[in-house]
């Protein structure tokens, strides 16, 4: 069983087989996925699946804090499911592909107390950017 699905039962999160499909595609690989991929992939394992059933389970995963939701550069969301390990993201600037990284190091460790205005931090969010081997 899935980390994601494993986090879902534990929650309650009544699965039905379009919800499990759904879990299932979202936690195969630290991959991150449009809504209209995970409705492939998941029409693939389940054909009856509808693309809404996909948007509507996608927005509870959202609201439950279980899966991101990524925006980029004006393209398509994608989900990350991810959601529960501190991690940044490597972002292809041709295609949008989007990987987790786990770079060494504390990403506060690059800004001086400072120039923190007196902040105090929460979180942070690094991204690099960059083309992947398919579009480099």
């Amino acid at each position: 069983m899935s980390d994601l699905l494993e986090r879902l039962r534990a929650r309650g999160w009544r699965l039905t087989s379009q919800r499990r499909v759904v879990a299932e595609v979202l936690d195969c690989e630290h991959v991150h996925l449009t809504a209209d991929e995970v409705h492939a992939r998941a029409a693939g394992r389940l054909p009856e699946i509808s693309r809404a059933t996909v948007y509507n389970a996608l927005g509870e995963l959202v609201t439950l804090g279980e899966v991101v939701e990524v925006s980029t550069d004006g393209r398509a969301k994608r989900y990350d499911p991810n959601a529960h390990r501190p991690h940044q993201h490597l972002i292809c600037s041709g295609c949008g592909l989007i990987r987790d990284v786990h770079p060494t190091g504390s990403p506060l460790a690059g800004l001086p107390a400072e120039e923190r205005f007196g902040f105090t931090v929460s979180g942070v969010e690094v991204t690099y950017r960059g083309l992947c081997p398919a579009c480099a």
